[in-house]
């Protein structure tokens, strides 16, 4: 979703910066622009005077703009927070019994935790992701049953096969697990 949301932002600003940056060198290098567009010609300002002091004796004003500018100020600090915390756990820290220890990336393990769900009876799809730390990892894993599964067996032989192999295989003490369960849409079969 972030990554949505990210690729989204950055292509409306660069849009927005692309046009008026385009059309102010544009004007500045002596183009023509239409009627309609906000300055005219190499000596117009993009703002006037008169546009910049015509709203200043109305009450709303400067509240409505210090609003808009707080609310943008908020916005660009949620999404640098949402950027610089990470939502995954790069590597885990696997005890080797030499007391150096390993490390395991923790994309492998989310792969085989989603490989191992997924070939599993009754669930068409499986994807996991690892949170945490290093030391003490915790896994996310939603499981898309199918319509003929019993979802209760599904999430019984996950934590009972799928999760305490891989917890072993990666020398955890513990490995918890939060399991989501979705159904797969399917069209209604008909009786006759």
């Amino acid at each position: 979703m972030l990554r949505t949301v990210n690729r989204v932002l950055l292509g409306l600003a660069g849009f927005v910066l692309l046009v008026a940056g385009g059309s102010v060198l544009a004007v500045g290098l002596g183009a023509s622009p239409p009627s309609w567009w906000v300055h005219d010609g190499r000596r117009d300002v993009l703002f006037s005077a008169a546009d910049r002091t015509r709203w200043r004796d109305e009450g709303w004003f400067w509240p409505t703009v210090i609003a808009v500018l707080a609310l943008l100020v908020l916005l660009a600090l949620w999404w640098l927070s949402a950027q610089l915390r990470r939502r995954r756990l790069a590597e885990l820290l696997v005890e080797t019994g030499d007391g150096e220890g390993a490390l395991l990336r923790g994309r492998a393990l989310e792969d085989v935790l989603a490989g191992e769900a997924g070939t599993l009876d009754g669930v068409e799809r499986a994807r996991a992701t690892l949170r945490g730390r290093r030391t003490a990892p915790r896994t996310r894993v939603d499981l898309a049953v199918s319509p003929e599964s019993t979802p209760a067996d599904a999430l019984h032989r996950f934590s009972a096969e799928v999760l305490p192999r891989a917890r072993e295989s990666a020398g955890l003490a513990s490995l918890p697990a939060t399991v989501r369960l979705r159904g797969v849409r399917h069209r209604a079969e008909r009786v006759s």
